[in-house]
């Protein structure tokens, strides 16, 4: 009696009202059950899943339906176990105690079914039955009825659906029980709403069975009496609460409790027992509470969370715990509705749940993103601009544009926000579909998405303009590239792939590397000059260079540092970067070894300073290597690394450059010493050959080659020392090249063949043939008057001896050990290797030679001494020459015949008496005659000879050691004959064919090169063989002057 002074409130009944009812109660209670009469109408629709009682596994089911006394029975299906039969039986009662008993049998006609009915009364098998109070029956209802035992040895399974209509006496306009609930309990649930301030209270209910509770007492003991009176199934309870909770899901609490009730719900129709085979989309159309009811409030609710999920960022703030714990309950709601559609309703591809939420996510972040554009500088302001009187640009309150790049650094501040916001708050709650949905990742990606397209448009405008700095776009670079790395790297689909960015940025990157050539050039400049004013000092206490190169690197390496700061992922664009870097190197360095170049002529008499600048360079070649490295090496694009292996070639030239320059410096220096030593050398006493294996002879040729040395070693004792400590091991190794360069030619110029010494010969000699006086140069000699020529053989002085030659060898020993300096200096192979000590060597081992020997080196080394006769004729001679080889002796016989001469090329005022002698040159005529002459012509620039001699050979060389010299001349009674020209006919020429006649140039002289210029000198020196003498005159003979008035 309790119960209804709570219920009044809820339905807005008056006492008065209240009374009258209760009054109408009472009497109906003391009526009693005499004047309760009902009429039914039970329809039998189907069964499901009944067990098979025949031998072929199948039963013939019918029904039997009994209320009171009264029973019916139904046809028989036979041989189906989900039979069908729609048969529709009335029955009147008039007790409401009593019961409505539902059987279903097997119908057997065999003899053992025949025996059993005389015993039993029960021919057929059972198949299970189901009970039902009628007290609890009103209106319509359509229920599916499990199949129950009627003792524990019966095999029963399946269900039978029902369609009751009931009609009770008196109770015609009274709504239906069912419906009766629905009213009770949806008022219920409103009002406790209404009295807590529209918020729902959740009962505080634990255990198994807490889904069932509903409401706190005593509304909870209210619907569960009403349910119990009037057989109102829990289901149905549960189904009632959850269509009430509905209205309220967006309460605190209340996701989780529905997303509870639907999983008990969906558990009820569609987990399946043993006994009950009834598909689950049978057992919920068959539900009291309506399938399209339900059906439709679960399609409105769904469609409610999906559009409260595309805003969750609003609807569940982060702030508020309680609504995140209610976001991550929505998503569990929203699978529960997955699931019922999947399970319960048997739907084929309902959509799953975790795409829903996916594509909510995704939605909400695309409005999030578009609210951050749009309100981008209002939120920057609110949320990080703490001081509102800070002066900010007015361009950026009107968006993105040209003129400012700070909207987007802003932009990105507040998008990584949202993204961190998403990452740490919203994916630990919408974790359910960790495989598929990470809030964290898609925001980024999403966000991302959104933000790179806009941005790129951006700075596709930027390109056209270029308003801001380049420092500007390199620090929005940089932040991009800050965001990109720590947010979207690592995300799909992102992950793995080259991202675009560094693509947009590449102009102004380009931008800022040729502005960088600027200021880089600037800065050279600059240090170069503080490092010229303070004198060249040296960059640290253990350092050979100066501060200038550290400065330029230091530069360099800062804008390199930044290109790799940018880490692009992008390996086509940086190829691009590198090159273009890799001019700026070069053009760099290539300047300051310009600077250095044009300045180190100043320095070279500073010794030390000169090296600092050579080590300046090199100190460039080494950090240009690392420079290299640091750029990828030898993975380096191959356009860059072209550049700066050009460079490092360049750069090596110069420091070869500055090398010769300071070594050249030292030459009258080494001059001097050289001098002195020649000097040293002349006091060397003694003829005759030279043992060094005698222990005796050697140790007395190393005593005089140390004295002989002492000038030199004093020199480079001191300056190497000096080299060595202040320069760089490279450029020391370099100094010591150049040096041992001068030091070898100019001991082969000052001793070995001295300039000549007879001052008649320093006379003024036509053209540029000056230069070459002290190196007895081929320009000398070619215009040197023949008594001058004449004159060399005066010069016994410069001769040397075998001794001085062995004092010589054993000093060029010495002086090599000492460039080697035990390995620290230049290398064994390059001394013996050098052009310059193999020069050296071969005019000191000319010296050793034979008169013989130094005659054939000059026949076969002289092989272009008639091109003078072919630049300037003065005649022709015609001769005819034979060779014979004894083929006894061996020895050979040369037959030369004088025709003619034509168009000799001569003025006198006397008489011309033209003749031709001819000279065979070579070795072995000593003995032998080398000279024959034919007579003279008078007055005839044409002669005609027609005379024959003839040479004989030795048999100890070929023909190819010898030559013919011809020489056209005037005679000249009681003086000297005048030379008119000269030609050459070496016999290599006619060896092949045996003989020859032909028409020879004559010329001024003969062409000699350095070899034969060195053989003509030191035979020139043997004042006591003929041989010699002969040969010099005939070699070194020049063209006598015309006498003309």
């Amino acid at each position: 009696m309790l119960t209804f002074p709570y219920i009044r409130p809820v339905f807005g009944i008056d006492k008065k009202s209240h009374a009258g009812h209760m009054k109408s109660i009472k009497q109906s209670v003391l009526d009693g059950t005499s004047k309760w009469s009902a009429k039914l109408a039970i329809t039998v629709i189907s069964a499901q899943g009944l067990i098979g009682k025949d031998k072929t596994g199948t039963s013939d089911p019918y029904v039997t339906v009994q209320v009171g006394k009264t029973k019916k029975r139904t046809k028989t299906v036979p041989q189906e176990l989900n039979p069908v039969w729609n048969e529709i039986f009335y029955f009147e009662c008039h007790n409401s105690s009593d019961r409505i008993k539902v059987r279903v049998w097997d119908e057997d006609n065999d003899l053992k079914s025949k025996l059993r009915h005389k015993f039993t009364r029960e021919a057929d098998d059972f198949l299970g039955q189901t009970i039902i109070e009628v007290r609890t029956l009103s209106g319509e209802m359509d229920v599916w009825y499990n199949l129950e035992k009627r003792t524990d040895k019966s095999a029963v399974s399946g269900a039978i659906r029902l369609h009751i209509s009931v009609e009770i006496k008196g109770e015609e306009k009274v709504a239906p029980y069912h419906v009766q609930y629905t009213c009770l309990h949806e008022n219920l649930f409103h009002y406790l709403c209404e009295t807590s301030g529209g918020t729902v209270t959740l009962p505080d209910a634990k255990g198994d069975d807490a889904w069932k509770v509903y409401f706190e007492e005593p509304a909870q003991e209210i619907v569960d009496e009403f349910a119990m009176r009037y057989g109102i199934e829990s289901i149905y309870q549960a189904m009632t609460h959850f269509s009430c909770l509905s209205t309220k899901y967006m309460s605190p609490g209340v996701p989780a409790v529905m997303s509870t009730l639907l999983a008990n719900i969906n558990a009820f129709y569609a987990h399946t027992t043993a006994s009950t085979a009834v598909s689950a989309s049978d057992r919920f159309a068959a539900s009291n509470f309506g399938k399209e009811k339900f059906v439709k409030l679960l399609d409105q609710l769904h469609n409610s969370l999906r559009i409260d999920l595309s805003v969750y960022r609003n609807t569940f703030p982060a702030s508020d715990p309680g609504r995140l714990q209610d976001l991550k309950s929505t998503v569990d709601l929203l699978t529960s509705i997955t699931f019922f559609r999947m399970k319960v309703q048997e739907l084929s591809s309902p959509p799953r749940a975790s795409v829903v939420v996916k594509d909510c996510v995704k939605a909400c972040m695309k409005s999030t993103y578009q609210f951050l554009f749009d309100n981008c500088n209002e939120l920057y302001q609110r949320e990080y601009q703490t001081d509102p009187s800070e002066q900010t640009n007015p361009d950026d309150h009107d968006g993105p544009n040209t003129r400012s790049l700070e909207f987007w650094n802003k932009l990105m501040t507040l998008i990584v926000s949202v993204i961190e916001e998403d990452k740490n708050s919203y994916t630990p709650v919408l974790n359910q579909f960790p495989q598929e949905l990470n809030v964290g990742q898609v925001s980024a990606a999403s966000q991302w998405h959104w933000f790179a397209q806009d941005l790129s448009y951006a700075l596709q405008e930027h390109e056209k303009e270029r308003l801001c700095k380049s420092s500007e776009y390199m620090n929005l670079h940089f932040k991009v590239k800050w965001f990109y790395h720590k947010y979207i790297a690592a995300v799909p689909p992102y992950k793995g792939t080259v991202p675009e960015y560094p693509i947009w940025f590449e102009p102004f990157v380009m931008q800022w590397l040729n502005e960088n050539d600027d200021v880089s050039m600037e800065y050279l400049h600059g240090a170069y000059d503080r490092d010229k004013k303070d004198g060249f000092q040296k960059a640290s206490e253990h350092a050979l260079f100066s501060t200038s190169v550290t400065d330029v690197f230091t530069q360099l390496n800062q804008c390199f540092d930044v290109i790799q700061k940018l880490e692009c992922p992008d390996p086509e664009i940086i190829v691009r970067f590198m090159k273009r870097f890799a001019k700026t190197v070069n053009k760099v360095l290539l300047a300051y070894a310009d600077i250095v170049r044009r300045d180190f002529a100043k320095y070279v008499g500073r010794q030390k300073i000169a090296c600092i600048l050579m080590n300046n360079i090199q100190q460039l070649r080494v950090q240009l290597e690392k420079v290299f490295e640091a750029m990828g090496g030898d993975n380096l694009d191959r356009d860059a690394a072209d550049i700066l292996k050009e460079l490092q070639q360049k750069l090596n030239g110069v420091l070869d450059e500055l090398s010769v320059t300071f070594a050249s410096s030292l030459e009258p220096q080494i001059q001097a010493s050289m001098q002195q030593l020649g000097t040293q050398l002349s006091k060397v006493k003694g003829s005759g050959q030279v043992s060094l294996g005698q222990a005796s002879h050697r140790t007395a040729v190393q005593q005089e080659s140390d004295m002989v040395l002492s000038p030199l070693m004093d020199f480079l004792d001191g300056s190497i020392s000096m080299f060595a400590q202040s320069c760089e091991k490279t450029v020391f190794k370099r100094v010591l090249k150049e040096l041992w360069k001068i030091v070898m030619s100019t001991m082969e110029k000052t001793v070995v063949l001295p300039p000549l010494s007879d001052p008649r010969q320093l006379l003024l000699i036509p053209g540029n043939a000056q230069a070459k006086i002290e190196n007895v140069s081929s320009r000398v000699l070619n215009h040197m008057p023949v008594k001058m020529l004449q004159d060399m053989t005066k010069e016994a002085e410069k001769n040397l001896s075998l001794r001085q030659c062995a004092v010589l060898e054993m000093a060029l020993d010495t002086i090599k050990q000492y460039f080697h300096a035990g390995g620290n200096g230049l290398k064994k192979t390059f001394l013996d290797k050098s052009s310059e000590l193999l020069s050296l060597r071969y005019a000191l081992s000319l010296y050793t030679h034979t008169t013989d020997a130094l005659i054939k080196i000059f026949v076969s080394t002289q092989t272009q001494q008639e091109q003078p006769s072919i630049e300037d004729t003065v005649g022709e001679v015609s001769i005819q020459v034979d060779l014979f080889t004894h083929p006894g002796t061996g020895e050979h016989k040369v037959t030369v015949k004088i025709v003619a001469a034509n168009d000799l090329k001569w003025r006198t005022t006397g008489m011309f008496k033209p003749f031709v002698e001819v000279h065979m040159i070579g070795p072995h005529l000593s003995d032998k005659k080398r000279k024959h002459s034919t007579k003279s012509k008078n007055n005839n620039w044409s002669p005609k000879f027609n005379e024959t001699f003839h040479f004989i050979l030795s048999n100890e060389d070929a023909p190819d050691a010898y030559e013919l010299h011809i020489c056209t001349k005037d005679y000249c009674f009681a003086r000297e004959d005048r030379l008119i020209g000269v030609s050459v006919l070496q016999l290599r020429d006619i060896q092949e064919k045996g003989s020859c006649a032909c028409w020879c140039h004559l010329g001024r002289r003969v062409h000699l090169d350095e070899t034969g210029w060195t053989v003509l000198r030191i035979l020139s020196q043997r004042t006591n063989d003929e041989v010699a003498k002969g040969f010099v005159k005939l070699k070194s003979e020049c063209r006598h002057r015309e006498e003309v008035e």
